[in-house]
This record gives structure tokens, C-alpha cells and sequence, in this order.
């Protein structure tokens, strides 16, 4: 993992075990963390689209958030080895030194809703200038992506394919900050 010039970004971060009633930093003043969320894929479905800009909207009301997007298998190439590094090597340049990342995958750390509140601000109470949520493409994530990421977290134990896995991202997201904020979460 490379080592970050902010102070307690350069370890992996700790998720809270079990079940929590209540976040840790309900009724605590919690850094507005600017997220960014990267998806390595083809184009969005219309639907998919219409939910993720309506997310989006919501989300904004408690920090900055932007969709960045990697197309998938950018040089074409026509070994699955080959494109995962492509695509590692594309989203390695668009990760900011001093930015806290969760990589998604299936085979991450199984995560509620209270402990992406918790994970959301831990991020911005240690110092990160960003949290970026990372989607994989169709064959997974690279190895300087597994190296560089502060936290593997998976959303469910089903294999989730890109857009399902962004929708209920940014959902989650949406109820963190909720959460966080002390209020109902209202869909």
C-alpha cells in the first residue's frame, strides 16, 4: 500500500464489528468529506442514471460528490489480464495521494449501514482530503488498486454486477450520512 502523507491514512482502516444501535458519531459534529465515486464500466442504463442523479442530488445536501467513470477495457485488449491492468493502471492515475479508498469487492468486509456511517466519519475526522468509493469492472480490480486501498468492503454476499452495486452504494452512502446527521432516513 503506498503510504499517504496524512497522518493515520497510511494503515488500513478498522471497521467496527456486529451490529450498532446507534453511530459513533450520532450527536458529533462529523467533516462535510467531499466523495468521490469511481465506476470502471460501460454506459449506465437510462434507469440506472435516473437513480444515481437522484442520489446524487440528496447527497450534496452533506458534501460534495462526484461521479467519475472508466470505461471499461480501455486499450481493447482481448486478454482478461491484460484489461484488469488497464484498468488498474487508469484508475491508479485518478487517486489523490492523500485520499481514503474503499475498494468494493465481494470478497471485502461485510458492512451495514452503521458502519458506512462509521466509515464515512472516521474519513473525515482523520485527515483524508477524499473518501473514493471503487467499482470494479467486469473481471475485478487490479493489484496496485488491492495494494493502494485503505479498506476492502463488499455491500452484499451476492455478486453484484457494476450498476446494481452502484445504486446501492450510493444509497448507502445517502443513509450514512443520515445516520450520521442523527436524522429518519426518508427515501
Amino acid at each position: 500500500m503506498a503510504v499517504s502523507p496524512v497522518a493515520g491514512l497510511n494503515s488500513k482502516l478498522s471497521l467496527p464489528s456486529g451490529k450498532q444501535q446507534h453511530s459513533k458519531f450520532t450527536g458529533q459534529s462529523v467533516r462535510a468529506i467531499p466523495i468521490r465515486i469511481l465506476t470502471v464500466g460501460k454506459n449506465r442504463s437510462h434507469g440506472v442514471q435516473l437513480i444515481v442523479d437522484e442520489y446524487m442530488k440528496k447527497l450534496r445536501n452533506y458534501c460534495s460528490v462526484d461521479d467519475v467513470r472508466i470505461k471499461s477495457n480501455p486499450k481493447n485488449a482481448r486478454d482478461v489480464v491484460a484489461q484488469i491492468e488497464h484498468e488498474d493502471i487508469a484508475v491508479m492515475g485518478l487517486i489523490r495521494p492523500d485520499e481514503w479508498v474503499v475498494m468494493l469487492d465481494e470478497r471485502g468486509h461485510d458492512v451495514g449501514s452503521e458502519q458506512v456511517a462509521s466509515l464515512i466519519g472516521d474519513a473525515g475526522n482523520k485527515g483524508a482530503s477524499s473518501l473514493l468509493f471503487c467499482i470494479g469492472g467486469p473481471y475485478g480490480h487490479g493489484r496496485q488498486l488491492r495494494e493502494r486501498a485503505n479498506v476492502s468492503v463488499k455491500l452484499s454476499s451476492l455478486v453484484l454486477n457494476h450498476e446494481v452495486a452502484l445504486v446501492v452504494l450510493i444509497e448507502q452512502l445517502y443513509r450514512g450520512w443520515t445516520i450520521l446527521k442523527g436524522q429518519k432516513y426518508h427515501h
